[in-house]
């Protein structure tokens, strides 16, 4: 069952921005989620003046394994492990997913923004460095690689698939979960930078306070107005 959290004072309205659906969802399982972003990516190659969509959400303890990842960052053998592990269609190499992670899966269409993957990258970079500033803290990018790192710990991964400029999967920031999940793979294949979360800088951190944050920061940094829609229950809606 899907259930949504309620979001408000998210929306700049001092200027006329393109609508985005927005959904602020708990818990979801990986499978469903990533069903339904093929859905809704789907029906917008079909009719690409369809409404963009932007979805939060956290899932139970999952692997993902890029379309091209190695199995060699994996430090337990997937042939008998009961560990939920999906190879998804996104770029990178493998990540881990779990409660207390918050992670956004827009589906934009590209052709209303620009053109340019590397630009889009560093746009959804740009959402997590705004939350961060929130907190007084300056996360990092650094050259030739994706995602934002504090004080040398990746704190948010990114992975995305793009077809016809319509874009799915995201990112994913580490606000308060438990890190041990981690220790079964080399994150992102990158063996030499740990990974941390925002708990580890903020006593007390609020997850549903770091959800309105991101929120924020993505009607900002994408210059969108983020409509909240309500979930149906067994419903997928497009």
């Amino acid at each position: 069952m899907i259930y949504s959290k309620s979001l408000t004072n998210f929306v700049d309205t001092s200027s006329p921005r393109r609508r985005c659906g927005f959904y602020n969802l708990d818990r979801l399982s990986y499978q469903e989620a990533w069903t339904w972003q093929q859905s809704l990516v789907a029906a917008r190659r079909s009719n690409p003046d369809l409404e963009d969509v932007f979805i939060l959400l956290e899932h139970p303890p999952v692997y993902t394994l890029g379309k091209a990842a190695s199995l060699e960052f994996l430090k337990f053998d997937p042939t008998c492990s009961d560990v939920e592990l999906h190879r998804v269609e996104r770029g990178g190499e493998v990540t881990y997913h779990c409660p207390g992670q918050i992670v956004g899966y827009p589906i934009l269409n590209l052709q209303y923004y620009q053109t340019d993957l590397h630009w889009y990258l560093r746009q959804l970079e740009g959402v997590i460095l705004v939350v961060l500033a929130e907190y007084g803290l300056k996360g990092d990018r650094i050259a030739g690689m994706t995602g934002v790192w504090l004080e040398g710990r990746k704190i948010a991964a990114i992975g995305i698939k793009v077809s016809r400029w319509i874009t799915m999967h995201g990112f994913a920031l580490n606000v308060c979960p438990d890190l041990k999940g981690f220790e079964q793979i080399v994150p992102c294949g990158i063996a030499n930078k740990p990974v941390g979360s925002l708990a580890e800088f903020v006593e007390g951190i609020n997850p549903d306070r770091v959800r309105q944050q991101i929120a924020t920061g993505f009607a900002e940094t994408f210059a969108v107005e983020l409509r909240e829609l309500k979930l149906p229950t067994q419903a997928k809606p497009i």
